[in-house]
């Protein structure tokens, strides 16, 4: 299972110079919910919901989604082992969450100091070369 953040789900909405490998989308996908939040945002203050709604919500579709329950939020209170920002430490204390119910899950992440902690709490990262 991959958990993908905001990063790699804007870089294939978006055409950024950097994308995802087209296989990344035929996996097992899962996501903090807090993801539909960051993508919209990103849509709507690029004033893109016409042109990109359709595409958000069909990407959005194929990943599962991990609610901010409170013990979601509980960890991402906790310290990490680098300081972070608060939507990663959501995302990472999400991570932590699904591997404490004993799921494989991997990182994938174009955030470079989102994925420096991830190695420091034993996080495997996904590769997103093609």
């Amino acid at each position: 299972m991959i958990y993908v953040d905001s990063s790699v789900l804007l870089a294939q909405l978006l055409a950024e110079d950097r994308r995802p490998p087209r296989t990344l989308w035929d996996r097992s996908l899962i996501a903090s919910r807090l993801v539909e939040y960051e993508v919209w945002n990103r849509i709507h203050a690029r004033q893109l919901g016409a042109s990109h709604g359709e595409a958000a919500r069909n990407l959005l579709a194929r990943v599962s989604m991990v609610e901010l329950s409170p013990i979601v939020l509980r960890r991402a209170l906790e310290p990490f082992p680098a300081p972070v920002r608060t939507l990663d430490a959501l995302h990472l204390a999400s991570v932590d969450y699904l591997r404490a119910q004993r799921l494989a899950v991997s990182l994938a992440t174009y955030d470079e100091h989102m994925a420096n902690v991830a190695r420091k709490l034993s996080i495997s990262l996904e590769s997103l070369d093609e």
